[in-house]
């Protein structure tokens, strides 16, 4: 009899259930697709070691955050259906039904909705998990071979479990409010409505003009001083208290703007009286100023959420494509090898700070290692030799270099000071006091850096040398002339380009030299394989004036592209395992082994960081914006709920429905756009930050998928939109048809 009673509640109250119905099935939806992440890595043909375990791990642990954030949304939408079915509950009470039944029957309600919503939802997640599979494929620029159907066991249980664990929370706040509350209120909910009062107009627009005055000072500061990334060491700490200041100037302002919104409106329409006096205009504001001033908090947060989620998925992404779309350049040979040279600062650092001992046994270095030889043990410098008695693979095999290695280059980088020095003659600095230009803020932390260290010096021979191996001809520059080579791109490359296209003469050793060029390289500038560009600078002179200078060795990188036909994974795996000993020069170091990286291993590291950035950013981006809909949704049902006498008294006056709905339209809508308007903005400014910060590494595009899945996130919050408007036409339908006596 419960069950049959508790069915047909949920069916004829099936309206009031649509938005958490709607929001319960969602969420489901997602926790199950994203979680799915390592079957779908496996299907895609990524067979990254451990990829699919790290990513599955990140989005579990993240999954439980968000279901606490979706147990939240559920609590606050039941809230809605209890309060519109309060009478109900206490009419079962006047008819002799205790308590505990009434309890029952809600448990009973919370358990249909929930295991239609949970159906539902695996049902949606695995049809959009099939289809996220060939999404990961193309993050992973990778083939789907073998497509076949699967389901999750472990994406079910962990959805399973956060279903729980929402539907136990629910339920016992239903059943403490039911406890709670008394029949008399039960009976009487549907004529109690909120107490309401609407603030001074001209207090609320001063409100409003001080929360735009916070918010627009906020984004000077903000386009001013950038984040905190491009600060120096010393200055850091100055600037992260700015960006706190300038943090909290915005979040203070946002919330003043919707805590004097409801005023600002007023006296706005209330100016032009052709439109305040036409319709139902006066009544709909009225109506937005008294909600205005009850859920301006609430409109505060949702703007802020908003604004996290869409800079968070922008921003993530469109980051996560530039990575990508550099890896070739960043990446110019199948593997590479770098040897970093102890300079004075070095060696003082261990003196001071690590053990006098250890330094001890370091030199300075006075002149480079020639790699390719000292990799199998030639003699490289001399009668100096460098063993590499012990690089042997893991199953014990020698390794020689040689057995792999077709063409190969050295890229040898100095100091723009001799040795013992400690000045650099080339920086950033000068060049842009040159130019009669600041030094562009987006690198300022870099500028910093470059300014200490200098740009780096290397031979042309070497530098045409890794051109021909990539298929470049050669560049003549003469005793007297340089070159400016920069991988990064972005603004290093354009300061570079400007200063050569500028005729600007460079100063090296008492050497005056001009640019050999007009435009700085970055097609071929890359002195190792790397992530994010391993050239930051470089100035390429002539080898006879190289060896004039005595520059400082800083650090060398061997470049080895593979021989031809030769399998790149058997390559790579011959010489993974290699340990290098360290190079002696008359028993002492002159310095010790970089990084060892090949191509493959790069693109494959490149590809599983732009995965993890993607995945997160669509899955935390995707349950926020949910969450901010549904919780509008939400509100404005409620309202309706509440002024649903208000809208009986119109049509009993003579108001036309269209009238009244249009009414409601707008109501709605500027509590569903203002939010969203404020968030754009807020992400409009932060974005246009960090699109300068990025540029460094080059141009930041917003588009394509990014705008894809903004596209989608929008969809899902208009849909809400829509949903809400819809249910709330019927609730006022419904209003409007009743008859009875106030």
């Amino acid at each position: 009899m419960l069950c049959k009673l508790a069915w047909g509640n949920v069916r004829r109250a099936g309206r009031d259930y649509l938005v958490y119905l709607l929001t319960l099935t969602l969420g489901v939806t997602v926790f199950y697709a994203f979680n799915t992440i390592s079957m779908q890595v496996d299907i895609a043909g990524i067979d990254e070691e451990g990829l699919a375990q790290v990513m599955g791990s990140m989005l579990g642990d993240l999954t439980y955050f968000l279901a606490g954030v979706m147990a939240f949304l559920m609590v606050y939408a039941n809230n809605f259906i209890m309060k519109r079915r309060k009478k109900e509950f206490g009419l079962y009470q006047v008819l002799g039904m205790g308590r505990g039944r009434v309890a029952t029957i809600m448990a009973l309600e919370t358990v249909i909705v929930s295991v239609v919503a949970f159906v539902a939802g695996i049902v949606l997640g695995v049809g959009l998990s099939q289809l996220m599979t060939f999404f990961t494929a193309s993050l992973f620029k990778t083939q789907i071979a073998n497509f076949h159907f699967f389901f999750s066991v472990h994406a079910f249980n962990l959805t399973l479990a956060c279903m729980l664990v929402m539907f136990v929370l629910t339920l016992l706040l239903n059943l403490r409010a039911v406890r709670r509350t008394k029949l008399i209120e039960l009976m009487g909910a549907e004529r109690r409505n909120e107490s309401i009062k609407t603030r001074n107009p001209w207090i609320a627009i001063a409100i409003f003009a001080v929360g735009v005055v916070l918010v627009g000072v906020a984004y000077y500061r903000l386009l001013r001083d950038g984040f905190p990334l491009t600060a120096t060491d010393s200055k850091l700490q100055e600037a992260m208290n700015q960006f706190g200041i300038t943090t909290a100037m915005v979040t203070v302002g946002t919330f003043a703007l919707f805590w004097g919104l409801s005023g600002m409106l007023i006296k706005l329409l209330q100016s032009l009286r052709g439109v305040y006096w036409r319709g139902l205009n006066m009544f709909t504001m009225r109506q937005l100023a008294a909600k205005v001033n009850t859920v301006c908090f609430s409109m505060g947060v949702i703007a802020m959420l908003l604004f996290l989620a869409i800079t968070s998925v922008t921003c993530g992404m469109s980051i996560a494509n530039v990575m990508n779309e550099n890896l070739e350049r960043y990446n110019p040979a199948d593997m590479s090898q770098t040897y970093v040279y102890y300079t004075p600062d070095t060696l003082d650092y261990y003196k001071e700070y690590i053990n006098p001992s250890e330094a001890d046994r370091m030199v300075l270095a006075d002149s480079t290692v020639d790699l390719y030889s000292a990799w199998h043990g030639d003699p490289w410098h001399g009668d100096r030799k460098g063993k590499s008695a012990d690089n042997n693979d893991e199953t014990g095999k020698k390794v020689n270099i040689a057995d792999v290695a077709g063409e190969h280059v050295q890229i040898d980088s100095y100091l723009s000071y001799p040795l013992g020095g400690s000045d650099p003659s080339v920086t950033p600095s000068e060049m842009c006091k040159a130019m009669g230009e600041k030094l562009p803020k987006a690198f300022g932390g870099s500028g910093s850096n470059a300014d200490t260290m200098g740009l780096f010096v290397t031979p042309a021979s070497q530098y045409n040398k890794l051109r021909q191996m990539m298929g470049e001809e050669p560049v003549h520059i003469g005793h007297d002339q340089y070159l400016l080579t920069c991988d990064i791109g972005g603004e290093l490359v354009d300061l570079y380009t400007k200063y050569m296209a500028g005729g600007h003469a460079l100063t090296l050793g008492g050497h005056t030299l001009k640019p050999a060029t007009d435009k700085s390289d970055e097609d071929a500038a890359a002195i190792a394989n790397s992530a994010m560009g391993s050239n930051p600078g470089t100035v390429v002179v002539a080898d006879e004036l190289l060896s004039q200078l005595n520059l400082q060795p800083y650090s060398s990188s061997l470049l080895v592209n593979y021989k031809q036909g030769m399998d790149t994974t058997e390559a790579d795996e011959s010489i993974k395992y290699t340990v290098l000993d360290n190079l002696l020069v008359d028993g002492k170091e002159p310095g010790s082994w970089g990084t060892f990286i090949t191509r493959s291993e790069m693109y494959a590291q490149a590809a599983q960081m732009n995965g993890l950035i993607s995945y997160l950013a669509i899955y935390i981006g995707f349950v926020l914006v949910i969450a901010c809909a549904a919780i509008l949704s939400i509100q404005q049902l409620s309202n309706v709920a509440d002024g649903s006498r208000s809208y009986r008294v119109l049509a009993q006056i003579g108001c036309e429905d269209r009238q009244i709905r249009h009414s409601v339209m707008a109501q709605q809508a500027v509590f569903f756009l203002f939010p969203l308007a404020v968030g754009l903005a807020h992400s409009f400014v932060a974005l246009k930050v960090i699109i300068e910060l990025v540029s460094i590494f080059g141009n930041m595009s917003i588009g394509g998928t990014v705008g894809l899945t903004c596209a989608i996130f929008l969809a899902a919050y208009g849909g809400y939109f829509l949903v809400t408007y819809l249910m709330s036409a019927g609730m006022v339908q419904a209003a409007i048809a009743t008859r009875y006596s106030e």
